[in-house]
């Protein structure tokens, strides 16, 4: 029982949309009706600046690190720390608080990854910063990080359900990117900056 409630709290967690809190509370439109309509924090980066931006960057993760320490806290096996990353995750995609439309879920899988196994947080960031030095593209470095992620977690913390977890959230991080997959293909994906 107490697992269930876990596994919820953290569906509910990931339903708190950063974005979304962060422009309401600084008076900025709300991120779904401008740009790439996503309430993530390169689309408040570009509509309500670098402060907004960091706000939503830090919120939208630590409300992945939240319910998975917690769960470590509390003893949980490998099963339900996966399954907690799995619906803090989720929550983000999918939230209930805001009519089940989420964002891409890039920094909330940053910080349920780091929840998991901080050094394949490491890695990832590493990616993710190498590629958007390179290449100055947002997406670009969260594909590249995204497909890294299993690897990294089967290199670095090779619990069969840790694995299962970042493969499905490099799946799902995929999918929530394919719109950016064909403006990278079509050359016409915006700039960070």
């Amino acid at each position: 029982m107490l697992e269930a409630i876990l596994i919820f709290t953290a569906y509910l967690f990931g339903s708190l949309s950063a974005a979304i809190i962060t422009c309401r509370l600084m008076g900025l439109p709300d991120p779904r009706t401008l740009g790439s309509k996503n309430p993530g924090a390169t689309n408040v980066l570009r509509h309500g600046g670098k402060k907004a931006a960091a706000i939503t960057l830090f919120g939208d993760a630590i409300k992945g690190v939240i319910p998975v320490a917690a769960a470590q806290l509390m003893g949980m096996s490998p099963p339900i720390l996966a399954l907690a990353a799995l619906a803090a995750f989720f929550g983000h995609l999918y939230p209930v608080f805001f009519n089940f439309r989420g964002g891409k879920g890039v920094a909330t899988a940053f910080g349920v990854i780091v929840a998991l196994a901080w050094p394949v947080g490491i890695a990832l960031l590493a990616t993710w910063l190498i590629m958007a030095k390179l290449f100055n593209i947002s997406s670009l470095a969260a594909l590249a990080a995204a497909c890294l992620s299993p690897l990294y977690m089967w290199w670095l913390r090779p619990e069969q359900e840790f694995i299962i977890a970042a493969a499905v959230i490099s799946m799902m991080l995929l999918w929530r990117h394919r719109s950016n997959i064909r403006h990278l293909m079509a050359g016409t994906e915006g700039k960070i900056s």
